[in-house]
């Protein structure tokens, strides 16, 4: 109980004092925001602060800080070491640029932000990544809430259409179609608040029910060690794993459409800063409860591991009923069927507004942004009906989901580097994390299944995969750092 009291004392003083930094180092001022300035009444309008906050932690929420960070406590209590350092140093970091450099460029995609920053090539190759990394965030929380919706109804002995998976994610796909071409105040201005206080009080009630039902909870200090099941390396599979509840590329491409309704700069501390700061402490309580609830087997995580075997809306479900009693069972209807869908429906959203922008589509005409939902909504359609009917594996879709969203994060945070470095800033709040991420990524990609490690000479190889990511991301750093002495010197 102390390791995870004092994580979350970390994450507090994070965002009030380094979190300030951060916003000192960017220094926002009092020019006319893209919410003013284009205020086109579709996706550039002036939301209250407080709904931009709650809009933008449900944006980058959904399952990613709930599945992610259960996954991430196979390893054991480390994981909070992880949540917590690379939520203050990592994670906010990359949701602040990410938002702030958006605004900036009136509200321009992540991927133009990039190519502002880091040229046409990283431009181009920044758009080919967040097109598939949103359609598979959409497609991921579609079939995740579908499955659990059907789960639940099961459990009161629901049956027929009703308790059909498919029958749910065309429900769930009909909505994502209406949400992602209508104004922006319409639906998810008014309902996404609600929900974010559901999830809010979702996790409340998992840290209470986790710290007071007399579980067994385990120290860092104490369990120091790699408690993976299959002895899978901490290094980099488990900050891989930890997405969404540390740091996560997939908050760069939603941070954008807070920017287009940011009323004033000086608002992107609490919204971008502080909504991922939020995020890191319900991904703390959720690595909390998949740490403490289950048995150990030896010193690994067997009954968790068990539960996760399961899929992942038998787990989330179990670990609400496990904390919550019967109360748990609503708060899972709500916060993790809801949550995803709002973070779902965002993620096409971003995908067609991203493609607006790379094929330069005007999208104040309804026609030309049903053009762009059609297709963006068809292959998000066709992964998740193929997933229901076993033509693709949901696990996989995951994999590739995680190590594409690390990396679309470490290029964001060499973009906002570099921003700093033409503005004689200083760099190094952006440079260290991306570093960081850029050894982790290609470490990543090197030995997992999904990636190189389908050959079987670079499965699982630390010994080629660990040299790799640091040379990578050292030659990153030195071509970074002699790209800012030539700023530092112009």
């Amino acid at each position: 109980m102390v390791s995870f009291v004092v994580c979350l004392l970390i994450l507090i003083v994070g965002y009030f004092t380094y979190g300030k930094l951060v916003d000192n180092t960017f220094g926002p001022d009092d020019r006319e925001t893209p919410a003013v300035a284009i205020n086109d009444g579709v996706d550039y309008v002036v939301l209250p602060q407080w709904k931009l906050f709650m809009i933008q932690l449900l944006n980058i929420a959904g399952l990613g800080p709930i599945f992610g960070a259960m996954q991430g406590a196979l390893w054991g209590p480390i994981v909070l070491l992880w949540i917590t350092f690379g939520t203050v140093f990592a994670g906010a970091v990359h949701d602040y640029f990410s938002g702030m450099l958006s605004e900036r460029n009136n509200g321009a995609s992540i991927s133009e932000v990039t190519g502002i920053y880091l040229g046409p090539v990283m431009k181009f190759i920044m758009r080919i990544f967040a097109v598939v990394l949103l359609i598979m965030v959409g497609t991921v929380f579609a079939v995740g809430p579908a499955g659990l919706i059907v789960k639940l109804l099961t459990e009161k002995g629901v049956s027929g259409i009703f308790a059909n998976t498919m029958v749910w994610l065309g429900i769930i796909f009909a909505y994502y179609f209406i949400a992602t071409f209508i104004s922006i105040d319409k639906i998810i201005g008014k309902i996404y608040p609600i929900f974010g206080i559901c999830l809010i009080i979702m996790a409340v009630g998992v840290a209470y029910g986790t710290l007071t039902g007399g579980y067994a909870i385990p120290e860092i200090f104490q369990n120091f060690t790699n408690m993976h099941p299959k002895g899978t390396p901490v290094w980099s599979f488990m900050f891989i794993t930890v997405a969404c509840g540390a740091i996560s590329g997939f908050h760069a491409t939603q941070s954008p459409l807070m920017a287009r309704c940011l009323k004033s700069e000086k608002q992107g501390h609490f919204v971008f800063y502080g909504a991922m700061t939020a995020e890191g402490m319900i991904a703390l309580v959720w690595a909390l409860a998949g740490c403490s609830i289950y048995e150990k087997t030896g010193g690994l995580s067997t009954g968790l591991q068990a539960v996760l075997a399961d899929g992942q809306a038998a787990a989330i479900y179990d670990v609400c009923v496990t904390t919550m009693g019967p109360v748990g069972v609503i708060l899972a209807m709500l916060g993790v069927v809801a949550c995803p869908i709002t973070s779902g429906d965002t993620a096409f959203r971003s995908a067609r507004l991203t493609l607006a922008d790379w094929f330069h589509i005007d999208q104040e005409s309804l026609g030309k942004r049903l053009a762009l939902c059609i297709p963006v909504l068809g292959v998000g359609i066709f992964l998740g009906f193929g997933n229901s009917l076993g033509y693709f594996s949901y696990q996989v879709i995951w994999r590739y989901f995680s190590w594409t969203n690390q990396t679309l994060a470490m290029i964001v945070l060499w973009a906002g580097a570099m921003f700093l470095a033409k503005e004689k800033k200083n760099y190094w709040v952006c440079a260290v994390p991306a570093t960081f991420m850029s050894a982790v990524s290609i470490t990543y990609f090197v030995m997992a299944p999904e990636c190189l490690g389908m050959n079987e000479f670079f499965a699982n190889n630390t010994m080629v995969a660990y040299p790799a990511g640091i040379i990578c991301a050292a030659l990153f750093l030195f071509i970074f750092l002699a790209c800012a002495k030539k700023y530092k010197t112009a």
